[in-house]
């Protein structure tokens, strides 16, 4: 037979010559697959690769402890001293007016329902044992006295217990500075009242728009106490114009009913 017709017939062969075929190289021993790519067999054998795992979530952390609130300027109100003169003891020794620290506090001083109140901010850096008694106070009793005023007829009072470099009034007035500053001058009960420095009148409120009024506290006989608000000593000392205008301020707000007073 002619190969081609061989050839052109294999394609034709049946299923059994073909099973036939296959056992064949079965029982010569072909009986494993042969692939072209070598295997080593005496390698070692390669590490397991991990599966990837989910990063672990992080535990958040703790929260920070809320510090605990800030201690209430002088304590509780119900504590606060009753009379003026239990008032400068309290002044001077109470530990709750300045965490603790009475060294360098200075009392006010003058008499109850004085003719005028004088509220300044902080002693001066010079006082020792008596309110404004620097160059401040200087100028202060120069006023005064052109007033027609005496020591007899003036209380001197500070917000703060003793000199500081750099009060932060915001935080003291957060702290309630301004309450105990409305007690003290309820205690004192003043005719009148003249806050010098825009300090202590944003303690108690006071619209920064306006000089005079009424200043929201009262005596103890619950009449309102008309008070005057002017820059601070500190600013009028370095203010020729400053304290021409106080003092014509001040003859404005009085009427000149101190002048010559006994």
């Amino acid at each position: 037979m002619h190969p081609a017709s061989q050839n052109s017939n294999s394609s034709n062969l049946p299923a059994g010559a073909i099973a036939a075929a296959l056992d064949w190289w079965r029982l010569a021993g072909v009986d494993c697959h042969f692939a072209d790519e070598a295997t080593a067999w005496l390698a070692e054998p390669e590490a397991a690769v991990p599966e990837p795992v989910a990063p672990a979530a992080i535990a958040p952390r703790a929260a920070a402890s809320q510090a605990p609130p800030r201690a209430r300027f002088g304590g509780a109100s119900e504590n606060w001293p009753q009379s003026l003169d239990a008032f400068a003891a309290w002044w001077l020794g109470e530990p709750t007016l300045d965490d603790g620290r009475v060294e360098g506090r200075v009392a006010p001083r003058g008499p109850a329902g004085a003719k005028l109140m004088v509220l300044v901010d902080q002693p001066e850096p010079e006082d020792a044992e008596l309110l404004l008694s620097g160059p401040q106070g200087g100028l202060l009793q120069g006023v005064l006295r052109a007033l027609g005023l005496r020591d007899d007829h003036v209380y001197l009072a500070s917000a703060l217990p003793r000199s500081m470099p750099m009060p932060d009034w915001a935080m003291l007035a957060a702290d309630g500075l301004g309450s105990i500053v409305a007690h003290h001058v309820a205690l004192a009960s003043p005719q009148r009242i003249l806050v010098l420095g825009g300090n202590v009148s944003s303690l108690l409120g006071h619209d920064p728009a306006k000089r005079d009024g009424f200043l929201p506290f009262s005596g103890h006989d619950n009449r309102r106490i008309p008070a005057l608000v002017a820059p601070g000593l500190a600013a009028l000392a370095t203010r020729a114009r400053g304290k021409a205008r106080l003092w014509q301020t001040l003859l404005d707000w009085t009427g000149a009913d101190w002048m010559g007073t006994n």
